[in-house]
């Protein structure tokens, strides 16, 4: 496949990565000839310097014979253009773009992405994928990564584990014993650092982050059984009243299970106008790190605090100071991935990285096969592929004991006939069932060529 990636900053870097590391013929475009020169260096891809919008610098690009073009650019313009550059000139099947005013993403003006208006096939909003993660994060409790699949009836857990665990040193053949009607499966481990795909003999212990797929109603008892308890959401404290915050905000207020948050925002012209646009919520003005006004907002008593300013230093500083002050737990958005490993060693329970975010809703566009979803996780380190097997796949037909699956491969769940089944050895893949597969990134190629129809890509 022949990509055009518009945007050399941190989620064109990131698709790049993926999609050159899959063998893919990419091009990468900016304006910086500096994030060109990173790209070209760090990854096989070919690099361009120009304004992506310019018919010009596309035809160097290849735009005349691409399959896609992906437009990340840091001005939601240029990035409309582009698409309608590489609809009007070059005809070019697939335009995704990301966009962040919330104006363009209004859904009364919808129509303008039609074919005969501003041709744009896929609209990324890195704001509402954020605040979507968000909520799906205070939904799981004390899991520090969360996502739902299979018709949301499956529920990926991601859970850092302490000596107070009780099923330590138990290898995982012994856990399915022990607890066999739990719809659960440990699919990865990190351990010092490293994520992998454990075998039924490897055994958990504290300091581990591992990630589990659970049927969603034995959800409670999974986090049980691995040491967490299930925690309390009612009161929230949110640190950033903008785009991402307010739209946090308004969820809370619209969800019918009531939950009380107050805002913190230091910016008076943005607090005033978020006072205006919530209902129920109470809107403080100031600083999320002064202490004084952290216990105005009862900090103390509250379940959670959710420190989403555009500044990272202050989200992870707000939430370590909340925490001290008696909060239970901590969410924080981190922009910045050199920061990422400091959140275990402050103490913060868990962070969202809007480029992983972003990549996840574009990957999930962009492979092979009948995928439905794509979910990157952590350092683009793995990931989780929702996809429906096809009549012509290599995997159909068989007993999963009998697929010769890559090596870091494992399947979390099974949809059939629109019921999730916790998968053994013995289950037949047949046509239609839709699978969560977990693959560590070095495998994802070959797994594509076991879910692909043809050389076909939509």
């Amino acid at each position: 496949m022949k990509v055009i990636i518009c945007g050399a900053g941190q989620v064109g870097w990131q698709i790049g990565r993926h999609l050159s590391g899959e063998k893919n013929d990419v091009t990468i475009v900016d304006n910086n000839p500096d994030l060109v020169r990173r790209a070209t260096e760090t990854l096989d891809v070919q690099g361009l310097t120009g304004f992506a919008s310019y018919p010009d610098v596309l035809t160097q690009a290849g735009a005349r014979d691409a399959d896609m073009i992906i437009a990340a650019t840091h001005s939601d313009e240029v990035n409309m253009v582009t698409c309608q550059i590489a609809h009007s000139v070059f005809d070019i099947p697939r335009k995704i773009a990301r966009l962040r005013s919330q104006s363009y993403l209004n859904a009364i003006y919808s129509d303008i992405y039609r074919r005969d208006h501003m041709p744009i096939d896929v609209v990324i909003s890195p704001e509402r994928e954020v605040a979507e993660t968000v909520l799906k994060r205070l939904s799981a409790g004390s899991a520090f990564d969360t996502e739902t699949f299979l018709d949301e009836q499956a529920q990926l857990l991601g859970l850092r584990l302490d000596e107070s665990c009780p099923v330590l040193h138990t290898p995982l053949r012994q856990l399915t014993d022990l607890f066999s009607t739990l719809r659960s499966i440990v699919l990865g481990i990190r351990r010092d650092k490293v994520l992998f795909t454990p075998n039924s003999g490897d055994q958990l212990f504290a300091g581990d982050e591992i990630y589990i797929m659970s049927h969603v109603e034995d959800g409670a008892r999974t986090l049980e059984i691995f040491g967490k308890a299930k925690a309390k959401q009612d009161r929230v404290v949110l640190i950033g009243a903008g785009h991402v915050g307010l739209s946090i905000a308004k969820t809370l207020e619209a969800q019918t299970n009531r939950i009380r948050a107050k805002v913190i925002e230091k910016d008076r012209t943005i607090a005033e106008g978020a006072a205006n646009e919530l209902e129920k919520t109470i809107v403080l003005h100031g600083d999320g790190l002064d202490e004084g006004l952290l216990e105005e907002a009862n900090i103390s008593k509250s379940d959670v605090i959710l420190a989403v300013t555009d500044d990272d230093k202050t989200n992870m500083l707000a939430a370590v100071r909340a925490k001290t002050l008696g909060c239970s737990r901590s969410i924080v958005l981190i922009n910045d991935p050199s920061l990422i490993p400091l959140i275990g060693a402050m103490g913060i329970d868990s962070y969202i990285n809007p480029r992983s975010t972003t990549v996840s809703s574009i990957l999930r566009h962009i492979r092979h096969g009948r995928v439905k979803d794509v979910y990157s996780i952590g350092d683009a380190e793995a990931e989780i592929i929702e996809a429906e097997v096809l009549s012509t796949s290599p995997i159909s037909g068989q007993k999963i004991s009998d697929i010769e699956f890559p090596e870091s491969v494992l399947i979390g769940g099974i949809l059939k006939s629109g019921v999730m089944q916790k998968p053994t050895g013995s289950t037949r893949i047949e046509e239609g069932d839709i699978i969560a597969f977990f693959v560590l990134s070095k495998d994802i190629v070959e797994m594509e060529r076991l879910l692909q129809v043809s050389i076909d890509f939509f």
